[in-house]
């Protein structure tokens, strides 16, 4: 995988969190909050998850292994999350463009929330946080038409149409 791919994928990741952050600001406080029983009990809670993945791992490859995901608590208003990852966003795009080639071939140990050791190539953990985004905000699409919200279409492929537009 080289640097250049990864850049495209996080920023294919920026643009479809950012778009679906959008829709989500449209929503009352009752719906972003709302127990839907579903990824993390609903929207709220499946965004700060997802968010949260992308802190960890963004330590995890500074050299921290965090012990812990933060909490809905820990983000109690849909603004103060939307601010803290564009500041994340940022934080990734620059930790791409430092990281020296080899060190993205290379493989990473950290330990998980569980403490226990892991070791898998930078490139890939980086690929996997793009991966675990996909896949919470598919959740979130799904929790949106649940409140009869119209979502807006993330798709990879939208990506790279609008980029090309």
């Amino acid at each position: 995988m080289t640097r250049e791919l990864l850049g495209e994928l996080f920023a294919y990741d920026g643009w479809a969190t950012r778009k679906l952050l959008e829709v989500v600001a449209t929503l009352s406080e009752e719906q972003y909050t709302r127990d839907l029983e579903s990824s993390h009990g609903g929207i709220r809670g499946t965004l700060v998850h997802a968010y949260g993945a992308g802190e960890i791992w963004l330590k995890r490859w500074e050299g921290e292994s965090p012990t812990a995901l933060i909490t809905e608590q820990d983000i109690p208003t849909f603004k103060l999350l939307a601010e803290r990852w564009s500041v994340l966003e940022k934080k990734l795009e620059d930790f791409l463009k430092g990281v020296p080639d080899a060190r993205l071939q290379a493989p990473l140990a950290y330990r998980n929330i569980k403490g226990e050791p892991i070791s898998t190539e930078l490139w890939k953990q980086m690929q996997h946080l793009v991966n675990h985004g996909s896949y919470h905000r598919g959740q979130v699409v799904a929790m949106l038409r649940q409140l009869g919200v119209k979502p807006v279409a993330t798709d990879l492929i939208n990506f790279y149409r609008e980029q090309h537009a």
